[in-house]
Parts: structure tokens; C-alpha cells; sequence
């Protein structure tokens, strides 16, 4: 749903650019409550994950397809204010090194595909949790409810915007049916991919599942013929654990996924192309400013094999963006432990 230069006039992109600088601004803070020794490598890597998967456009009706937008799975696994930023992250490489989504639009597609699907999928996530019995087949159930409502709100989200800022004339009514109506399909795909994901990382490492945090239920003990809970056991030195081996596992399969998976995706256009091209959307679409990246479009250049190239320049995403986005968690991660107490009570009270 990446939206490109042209669909939005300037006065709401430029407001839209406001809101998602705001944003960052904000996630960035709270990113640093979220993190901590053992999570801060893992958010980078977790928008890392994010790219390699965007890659990998799946078909969900006749001639249309579409791709994960992973702010539910960013937000369950390490934190909402920290899914914003992996999501934005992703954007920003995508529109700079890969002419993805539009410059000037890049707030708009930061608003619409990182912080509505974020807050609405991880409050949703989260009340869910809360009426479910506890354990991990219940944060999975709410991962995938709450990815499969994100894709439809962001659609939404689009559309709005488009009712204020569009740049043709079009009957908004049909937009915003075909818009929520496509995404909804879309949005099953990003149900399972997130619930699969969040599933194989609670079986190994629940303890890095940010949403997995204190869910798990009490273990019950049969006494005189009434289940009681046991008594609660010494928690497990789980801060001393390594890392290393998730870190290691996630990386690959993201290589994997962008480098070779990716050739195989559908090459239909996504929900929003399909429904600007059907509705008029993309009249006045503009060329994108980094139209002339040696890595435009997911291909290297002068490199003719088309896998060859689609691999290379998945791999080459895949690596600046988990540079990139551990860049960014570290420094977060490492004001966090540099600023004195009393800048956390300070903050806590207001």
C-alpha cells in the first residue's frame, strides 16, 4: 500500500508529514521504555524481517495482490512505540534505495501503514489478551485478529486522506468500499504471516515476545479434588540468556526470503495500484524522485538475470535495514541507560 507521489496533494502531505514526524518524535521516547539489553538488537532485526516479507506479494483475487505491512507484527513483538519505528524505518529505506513509495508522500505512507495499523492492531491485540484465557495459543489468536483488522483500517486510514487531499475526482464512496473491500482478503494474509511468526517465537523465546509479557497463566495444582494455583516459582534468569541464536535464525531466513522467495511473488499489482488504476487514482501520479537508483524498482542495475538481480538487491535491503534500524534502536536503547534516575520518575509522573 505503498502510496507514491501524486496521489496526495502538497498541503496534506506536508500535514501528513508533520503527524509522522510527531510520531517519530514520540516513538522514539517511549522506544526506549520498551527496550532493554536483549530486545534493542531484536527490534532492527525485526525491520529487517519486515522488508525481506514486503517482498513477497501473495495473490488474493484476479489480478490483484498483496504484502505484508507489519505494524501488528512489529508492535506485538517488540513494543508499539518501537513498531513505529521499524515500520518507518522500512519505509525510509524503501523510498530512498528502492524508489517504493512515494518521497513527498512519506509521511502519508508513515501515518496510513505504521502508526493506524500499529495503535489499531496492538489496543485490539491487547483487549483481546485481557478477555482470553491466558497462555500462548491466546496471544497468537489475538496476533492474528488483530493483523487482519489493521490492513482494512489502513485502507481506510487512505482513504480519508485521499477524501481531503486527492489530487482527481472520484466518487470516494466507491474508493473506500473497494479500498476496505480488497484489504480485507490482504489482510488474512497478514493475519496468518503475523500469527505464524509470533507463534514461532513464543515456542522458542517467549520471554522476547513484547505482547507475551506476563500473559502466561498460573499453573493449577489438584488439591483435595480443587484446582489451586501453585506456588509461584523463581523466575528464570532469562536477561542472561543469549540472544545470539534468534538473532542468527531471523537474519538468515530473512536473507533467504528477499533473496530467493521473493522471485516467486506475484507480480500483480497491490490493492492500492489495483484500485487507483480501476478508479483514477493514479492520473496524476508523478515519477519517483529516486527513479534512478542503481536498486529502483527491487533490481540491480546492469545486472541482466532477473533473479539475479531481484536476490542481490533483496539482500542488499535486508542488510541496510537491519543496519539502519539497529542503528537506531541502539541509540535509543543507549540514552535510555544514560539519562539519571530522576528523568525517569520525572517522566512516569508526567
Amino acid at each position: 500500500m505503498h502510496v507514491p507521489d501524486g496521489f496526495i496533494n502538497a498541503p496534506v502531505s506536508v500535514a501528513a508529514g508533520v503527524v509522522a514526524a510527531g510520531a517519530v518524535a514520540v516513538t522514539l521516547r517511549g522506544a526506549r521504555r520498551e527496550l532493554d539489553d536483549r530486545t534493542a538488537p531484536l527490534a532492527g532485526l525485526v525491520a529487517a524481517f519486515i522488508f525481506a516479507v514486503q517482498m513477497l506479494n501473495f495473490p488474493v483475487a484476479a489480478g490483484t495482490s498483496g504484502h505484508l505491512l507489519g505494524g501488528a507484527l512489529a508492535a506485538i513483538l517488540v513494543g508499539p512505540y518501537s513498531g513505529v519505528l521499524c515500520v518507518s524505518v522500512v519505509l525510509l529505506m524503501q523510498g530512498i534505495l528502492f524508489a517504493d513509495g512515494g518521497l513527498t508522500a512519506l509521511g502519508v505512507n508513515i501515518v496510513i501503514m505504521g502508526v493506524v495499523t500499529v495503535v489499531v492492531s496492538y489496543a485490539l491485540f491487547r483487549g483481546l489478551v485481557k478477555v482470553l484465557p491466558g497462555g500462548r495459543r491466546s496471544v497468537t489468536a489475538s496476533a492474528f485478529v488483530a493483523a487482519l483488522v489493521s490492513v482494512p483500517a489502513s485502507a481506510a486510514a487512505f482513504t480519508l486522506l485521499y477524501a481531503v487531499g486527492g489530487t482527481a475526482d472520484v466518487p470516494i464512496g466507491k474508493v473506500l468500499t473497494a479500498m476496505v473491500g480488497v484489504h480485507v482478503l490482504i489482510g488474512i494474509g497478514e493475519a496468518v504471516i503475523t500469527a505464524a511468526t509470533v507463534g514461532a517465537v513464543i515456542a522458542v523465546r517467549p520471554d522476547l515476545v513484547h505482547g507475551a509479557r506476563g500473559l502466561a497463566a498460573p499453573l493449577k495444582l489438584r488439591v483435595g479434588g480443587e484446582l489451586v494455583d501453585a506456588p509461584a516459582a523463581a523466575p528464570a534468569p532469562v536477561a542472561a540468556r543469549s540472544t545470539r541464536a534468534v538473532w542468527g535464525v531471523g537474519l538468515a531466513g530473512a536473507l533467504v526470503l528477499a533473496g530467493f522467495v521473493s522471485f516467486y511473488a506475484s507480480a500483480s499489482p497491490d490493492g492500492l495500484e489495483k484500485v487507483a488504476a480501476d478508479h483514477g487514482i493514479d492520473r496524476n501520479v508523478e515519477e519517483h524522485d529516486a527513479a534512478g537508483s542503481p536498486l529502483a524498482d527491487y533490481g540491480v542495475n546492469d545486472v541482466d538475470d532477473p533473479r539475479l538481480s531481484g536476490g542481490l538487491a533483496g539482500v542488499i535491503g535486508v542488510g541496510v535495514t537491519v543496519v539502519t534500524g539497529s542503528g537506531v534502536f541502539w541509540a535509543a536503547r543507549r540514552r535510555r541507560t544514560e539519562e539519571p534516575a530522576w528523568a525517569d520518575r520525572v517522566e512516569e509522573t508526567v
